[in-house]
C-alpha cells in the first residue's frame, strides 16, 4: 500500500512538474516571437515618428499617432526599449535608431522641472551603459542624478514630484519611487553617497506615509513647504482619493523591489511583499492578470483594463520572485506568466504593422482627465519587453 501511495505521489509530482515545463516551454516561444515582432514594430514607430520628436501614444480607434518633445516625462522609454531590443536581437539597425534616440535625449540631463529624470534617462541611458559601457553614457547619467538631487525637500524628507500649481501646493506622488534607482545606482557606481541618502530617505518616508492599512499606496501627497507639513492625501489619475489606482500600485510593488535590490534593505522587500499580497489577493484583478485602470473603479467589470500596469507588475513579480522562497517564488512567477501570455494574446499584442508600430495595445493614461485612455503607450511596451528578457533570464 506505501509502495503504491509512493507510485501515486511520484506520477503526479511528475505530471504537474511536465504541465509546468509545457507552459514554460510555450511562453518561452511567445516571448521569442515576440521580441522579432518587436523589432519590425520598432523599425516602423521610428519611422512613423518625425525627426526631433519621440512616440508618445497611439489611437487604434482615431488612428493617431502623438508625439512629446524630449521633456515629457516618458521621452525616454523609447530608447530605452530600442536598447533592450538590440540587447536580445543584436540587430545593428536597432541600435542604429537606439543611438539616434540618445542623442536627442542628452540634454536632458540638465532637466529639474520635475522628478521624472529617473523615467527620462535612466530607462534609456542607463540600458545603453549596461549594454555598451560606452563611458559618456555614464557621465551622463550622473549629471542626471544630480539634477534629480537638486528636487529634494530636507523639511519634509522627499523629492518633490511636480513644481507648485492650482491643483497642488507640493505633490509627491507614488511614481517617485521610480526614479531613485537614478540616484543609487550612481552612488553605487562611484558617485556622491548624497544621492543614495537622499533615495534611501525618500523611500523610508513613502513606507511611513504613502500606505494605507491594507498596504495600498496613495497617489499624491500633497505638502505644504512652508510649514512642512502633509497637508492631504489625495489623488490626480486614480478613481478617488481612497482608491488604489492601478498603475500606481504597479510602480509601488517595483520602486520597493528595485530598491532592496540595489540596498538589500530587508524594510524595502517586506514592503514589496505586502504590496503584491494586496494586488493579487484583491478580488478586482481579472483571472488573466490585466488590472482594471483602478481597483476601486465604480464601473467594474465594465470598464478599463490596463495593460501598462500589467507590464509593470509582471517585471516586478519576475525580479521580486528572485528575492523570495517557496511557494511566493512560485506564486510571484506564475502571476507573472499569466500576464504575459495575456498581454501575449491577440486582444492585447499588436499584429506586425498595426498599431502605429507599438507593441502593446489597451493601456490606461489618466482616465479622469480623458487622458491617454485605451490607447499604445511607451511605458507599457518598455516593461513588457523588460519583462519577457527578464523572464527569459530568469529561466535560464
Amino acid at each position: 500500500m506505501t509502495t503504491r501511495l509512493g507510485s501515486i505521489a511520484f506520477f503526479l509530482f511528475s505530471f504537474f512538474s511536465l504541465q509546468a515545463q509545457q507552459s514554460d516551454s510555450s511562453l518561452i516561444v511567445k516571448i521569442r516571437n515576440n521580441m522579432q515582432l518587436a523589432v519590425e514594430q520598432y523599425k516602423l514607430l521610428d519611422a512613423n515618428v518625425p525627426e526631433g520628436r519621440m512616440p508618445q501614444n497611439f489611437s487604434e480607434q482615431s488612428g493617431k499617432l502623438v508625439t512629446s518633445n524630449t521633456k515629457w516625462w516618458c521621452a525616454g522609454f523609447f530608447p530605452g526599449t530600442l536598447w533592450y531590443i538590440f540587447e536580445y536581437t543584436k540587430d545593428p539597425a536597432i541600435r542604429a535608431l537606439a543611438e539616434k534616440r540618445l542623442k536627442l535625449m542628452e540634454p536632458e540631463k540638465h532637466f529639474k522641472s520635475n522628478h521624472d529624470l529617473g523615467f527620462m534617462m535612466y530607462c534609456s541611458f542607463g540600458n545603453a551603459y549596461r549594454i555598451t559601457g560606452d563611458p559618456s553614457y555614464k557621465a551622463t547619467i550622473d549629471t542626471s542624478a544630480m539634477s534629480l538631487a537638486t528636487r529634494f525637500r530636507p523639511g519634509i524628507q522627499s523629492i518633490q514630484s511636480w513644481d507648485s500649481s492650482k491643483n497642488f501646493s507640493c505633490a509627491v506622488i507614488v511614481d517617485n519611487m521610480m526614479n531613485l534607482e537614478l540616484l543609487t545606482w550612481v552612488s553605487n557606481n562611484g558617485g556622491d553617497q548624497l544621492f543614495r541618502d537622499i533615495a534611501v530617505t525618500h523611500a523610508n518616508t513613502t513606507i511611513e506615509r504613502q500606505f494605507r492599512p491594507n498596504n495600498s499606496a496613495y497617489h499624491v501627497l500633497d505638502y505644504s513647504l512652508a510649514q512642512n507639513k502633509l497637508l492631504r492625501k489625495t489623488t490626480w489619475q486614480g478613481a478617488h482619493d481612497t482608491s488604489a489606482w492601478a498603475r500606481g500600485q504597479a510602480w509601488a510593488l517595483y520602486g520597493f523591489t528595485m530598491m532592496y535590490r540595489l540596498t538589500r534593505d530587508t524594510r524595502y522587500l517586506d514592503q514589496a511583499n505586502k504590496i503584491a499580497a494586496f494586488v493579487l489577493n484583491h478580488g478586482h484583478l481579472p483571472k488573466d492578470g490585466i488590472p482594471f485602470w483602478d481597483f476601486d473603479a465604480k464601473e467594474i467589470p465594465n470598464t478599463f483594463r490596463d495593460a501598462s500596469a500589467a507590464a509593470i507588475l509582471a517585471s516586478a513579480l519576475i525580479e521580486l520572485s528572485a528575492y523570495v522562497s517557496g511557494s511566493l517564488t512560485s506564486s510571484y512567477l506564475l502571476s507573472a506568466e499569466t500576464m504575459l501570455n495575456t498581454l501575449s494574446s491577440e486582444t492585447y499584442l499588436a499584429k506586425q504593422g498595426t498599431n502605429g508600430g507599438f507593441l502593446l495595445k489597451h493601456s490606461v493614461g489618466a482616465l479622469p482627465l480623458n487622458g491617454e485612455v485605451d490607447v499604445a503607450l511607451t511605458y507599457a511596451d518598455y516593461y513588457f519587453v523588460e519583462a519577457m528578457l527578464r523572464y527569459l533570464a530568469r529561466k535560464g
